[in-house]
């Protein structure tokens, strides 16, 4: 363990400097389109992005700020990740924000206080540095839903999301404060050591993980605490919908890494079991909900929700029979999972942003009747992003749902392979809403305008890029499952 100082928090320092820059640089700005407050914000998170991923590729541990803070593969990675999902997601967003009145300095200000609590908590070793970084992240999301104030459905998701977002965060602080009682420490370094040393009080304990996991999950969009999840998805815009549903869930990948794997794993017998449940529930409720679901935005949530299921399903065998030997195996899976799930879901929702204009949003299932016909290009790109939330090979989703599985099946457990097969079974029910919407683009009649789709060339350009990163890593994933796989070995080992 090497001890350093500020320059474990370099990207961060660099990111909070340059969102109060941006933000001051902004309140100059007379051009209504935000070009100048634009391109600061990307090039901002570009820097924050390449000094992640430069780190990362340098394999090193380092802690710093009498141990508050960690850099190690696992936290480059995901910051480094994370910072590249919102880059895209403005990008997909910049075409649709005027004629929301949403093209101001506070969209991309915020968007950049979003990232700085993702990167706070990727880089957490503490539980109040992991409850700070995920306070500024979730008021910043908060803001960013009510910031179209005009707009009643979004202003009642801003308030649906506040207040079970701040109850859940009570949770999980309350579930913080009782593992501090238990163990006498907020480093999570020493709350395993105590863990493992046996010197605790295992009620107290098993309580205060019960409200861990439940903090988690609400984060992470699981059953039973994801009545947030559709809601907040339908009613906020859906450039932030993007937001939301994209570098945040990177965010809670990492804080679950952080508490049940890096501070809790002597209990694994104990979450892991609650992983499970939420994991079932997650799948079986998520993919039959989604069916009945007309709206494309709600869909898509309702498909979070069933994805969740599978990332729960990678960490819940970590620790089988009491050893360690498939943590690496069922960790990186996860981890490539919700990498591969993010990258989907920004084509998909940056395909909505691409067909929406002035007045239309098409965020219904409808909206995309006969889009090849009036876009083969658009149409193709988004069977792309369908066929791999579906699992269909060669796409990369199709490899996510395979590393899983073969996570669970090589525990060689009755349970664990039972729960591969029962995957395997859900993933082809949820299949179906999938197929409903390639088939709606191809066979079913245009509504309304039946002209060709004419949009700008940069959007364009980036779906391009982004469809054929989903297709190029589903041929050649190797390169991708090595870089998790590095991290997750190397945190597991630090």
């Amino acid at each position: 363990m090497t001890q350093t100082n500020w320059i474990v928090i370099q990207p961060e320092a660099w990111l909070l400097l340059g969102a109060c820059f941006v933000t001051l640089v902004d309140l100059f700005v007379r051009d209504p389109q935000r070009g100048t407050t634009y391109w600061l914000t990307q090039a901002v998170t570009l820097v924050f992005s390449w000094l992640h991923l430069e780190a990362f590729a340098t394999g090193t541990t380092l802690y710093g700020l009498g141990g508050l803070v960690v850099a190690d593969p696992l936290g480059h990675l995901l910051a480094g990740f994370a910072a590249v999902a919102v880059m895209v997601a403005l990008a997909y967003a910049r075409p649709t924000l005027a004629s929301r009145d949403m093209q101001k300095g506070e969209f991309y200000s915020l968007s950049l206080f979003v990232l700085l609590g993702i990167g706070v908590m990727c880089s957490a070793n503490n539980f109040l540095v992991i409850y700070l970084g995920l306070e500024v992240m979730s008021l910043s999301l908060y803001t960013l839903v009510a910031l179209r104030r005009t707009h009643t459905p979004a202003t009642e998701a801003a308030m649906k999301y506040f207040v079970l977002g701040a109850l859940a965060s009570g949770f999980l602080l309350y579930g913080l404060s009782m593992m501090y009682g238990a163990t006498g420490s907020l480093e999570i370094p020493r709350v395993f050591e105590q863990i493992a040393a046996g010197r605790i009080n295992n009620e107290v304990l098993a309580l205060g993980l019960v409200f861990v996991v439940a903090g988690l999950a609400f984060k992470l969009g699981a059953v039973p605490f994801h009545m947030w999840v559709p809601d907040v998805y339908h009613g906020a815009p859906t450039a932030v919908t993007l937001l939301i549903g994209s570098a945040p869930e990177l965010a809670g990948f990492a804080i679950t890494i952080r508490l049940l794997v890096e501070g809790m794993l002597g209990l694994a017998p104990d979450w892991q079991q609650m992983l499970i449940v939420l994991a079932v529930a997650s799948l079986v409720l998520g993919n039959v909900a989604a069916i009945a679901q007309t709206n494309l935005k709600r869909m898509l949530a309702y498909s979070m929700i069933s994805h969740m299921g599978f990332v729960l399903l990678g960490l819940s065998a970590g620790v089988v029979s009491g050893n360690t030997l498939s943590a690496g195996n069922a960790y990186s899976s996860a981890l490539f999972y919700i990498v591969v799930y993010v990258l989907t879901t920004l084509g998909s929702f940056g395909t909505i942003m691409f067909l929406s204009r002035q007045g239309f949003e098409a965020e219904e299932i409808a909206d995309f009747a006969g889009l090849n016909r009036r876009s083969p290009w658009a149409a193709g790109v988004m069977a792309v992003f369908m066929f791999s939330l579906a699992g269909v090979p060669p796409m990369v989703g199709f490899y996510a749902k395979l590393s899983v599985l073969q996570a669970l099946v090589t525990t060689n457990v009755p349970l664990y392979i039972g729960l591969a097969v029962f995957a395997v079974v859900i993933s082809l029910v949820g299949a179906f809403y999938y197929l409903r919407v390639v088939k709606v683009m191809y066979f079913d009649q245009p509504k309304g305008a039946e002209g060709p789709l004419v949009r700008g060339g940069g959007l364009s350009a980036l779906l391009a890029v982004n469809g054929l990163l989903v297709l190029g890593l589903g041929l050649l994933p190797g390169g991708l499952m090595a870089m998790c796989r590095d991290a997750i070995v190397k945190a597991l080992a630090s």
